[in-house]
């Protein structure tokens, strides 16, 4: 589609599979109890995958997501009957699966608790989370203060395989710091204690989401362990998924912002596995997508709360596109859901047509006959970094 970003080719070709199936891509099992079928899992992204955008994503990859996660959940909350707490845990026992729930905490017994609840709703895996970066998380002595504090870790997943049939998992980072990478050691510990599972987010705590992730160590981890190993950051192309794979012993591969920006991305990766052309997604395709995303939000969360996901979404899935800030503009100021959706409508129609410039001289008419008192809002919070909120888990990844 002209004018619009390319979400196929990467800007390393020589990462590119050789043409034809992918053989080496193979599923993996968790705990000897969930199967994976394909080695691609989305990440936890705190404020971003909860139910209607995991559904949303694996809906426009065609039902090819390997595990969905949720976006972490607090064990404070959810053994205390919080209601908001319920709400970001709540998910489609039909259309989620298998199903991840991503947990932090710092109490070992609670953290058994909350793992109970987990299990009795449902879900297939519980995930500990001991990679979140974020200080009000950290100062309470969950996320990767965890990496810090590896005795009480060890008890937190002892408590935890004790409480549950289901598998535990855990997600961690490289480390604390770049003088206390304790990847290799934490990856034995919890494998010992129990767990079914690791996910390697390769920065550490204090790296935040700047800088690069180091695969190498994830390699590093995946050949130290006998339990699955799955990597995490910087994977922001199909072929940069295959590639990780190709290249490491990790079982699999993590994708968080890269799922923002572009909810295509685990079909894609599954038309190359697969030897097809990849998919190109159209501005009716773009369309489609958020239009599915605000109908699955509406049955959960009432009318005022939409906009601010939708625009959330749209403000990654516009970039790269021409003139897409001045659709995020007029997007960004709607009050209504119907008011925003006559823009975006508008613009993936245009774009389709490649009639965008004259959208875009439309669009400025449009503003110069705004009243100058109708201020621009700020645009909504955005994932900052990795793969996640829980890449690492908070937003994110």
């Amino acid at each position: 589609m002209p004018n619009a970003p390319d979400l196929v080719a990467s800007d390393r070709p020589d990462i590119a599979p050789s043409p034809g199936p992918q053989d080496y891509v193979r599923g993996f099992t968790v705990g000897g109890q969930v199967a994976i079928e394909r080695p691609f899992v989305l990440a936890p992204m705190s404020g971003v995958t909860d139910s209607p955008f995991r559904r949303t994503v694996q809906a426009a990859s065609g039902g090819t997501v390997g595990l969905l996660v949720t976006e972490f959940i607090s064990i404070e909350g959810l053994t205390r009957s919080n209601l908001k707490t319920a709400m970001r845990m709540a998910f489609h026992t039909a259309d989620e699966k298998p199903l991840s729930v991503q947990i932090f905490g710092a109490d070992a017994d609670r953290m058994a608790h909350a793992a109970r609840i987990v299990a009795d709703c449902g879900a297939q895996i519980v995930d500990i989370n001991c990679g979140c970066p974020a200080p009000k998380v950290v100062r309470r002595g969950g996320g990767a203060e965890l990496m810090r504090q590896c005795d009480l870790l060890a008890r937190l997943v002892e408590a935890t395989v004790r409480a549950v049939s289901i598998p535990v998992t855990v997600k961690i980072r490289s480390g604390w710091s770049a003088d206390s990478i304790n990847a290799l050691h934490v990856a034995k510990l919890v494998e010992d204690a129990g767990a079914a599972m690791l996910a390697v987010h390769g920065r550490t705590r204090m790296q935040m989401y700047t800088g690069e992730a180091d695969w190498d160590l994830v390699d590093a981890v995946a050949q130290s362990v006998k339990i699955p190993v799955v990597g995490s950051g910087d994977v922001t192309t199909a072929q940069e998924a295959l590639w990780r794979l190709r290249t490491t012993h990790a079982a699999g591969i993590m994708i968080g912002r890269a799922a923002i920006m572009n909810p295509w991305i685990f079909g894609q990766i599954d038309d190359l596995v697969a030897g097809r052309p990849m998919r190109h997604p159209t501005g009716a395709d773009r369309l489609a997508l958020l239009q599915d995303f605000r109908d699955r939000m509406a049955d959960r969360m009432p009318e005022h709360a939409i906009p601010g996901r939708v625009k959330q979404l749209l403000a990654r899935m516009s970039k790269g596109f021409a003139h897409g800030s001045l659709l995020r503009s007029h997007a960004l100021r709607a009050q209504t859901t119907a008011e925003m959706f006559e823009w975006i409508e508008g613009f993936f129609h245009a774009a389709d047509a490649g009639e965008i410039e004259h959208w875009a001289i439309e669009a400025r008419r449009s503003s110069e006959d705004q009243p100058a008192s109708q201020a621009l809002p700020q645009p909504p919070a955005t994932p900052q970094g990795g793969n996640g909120a829980g890449s690492d888990d908070f937003l994110p990844p």
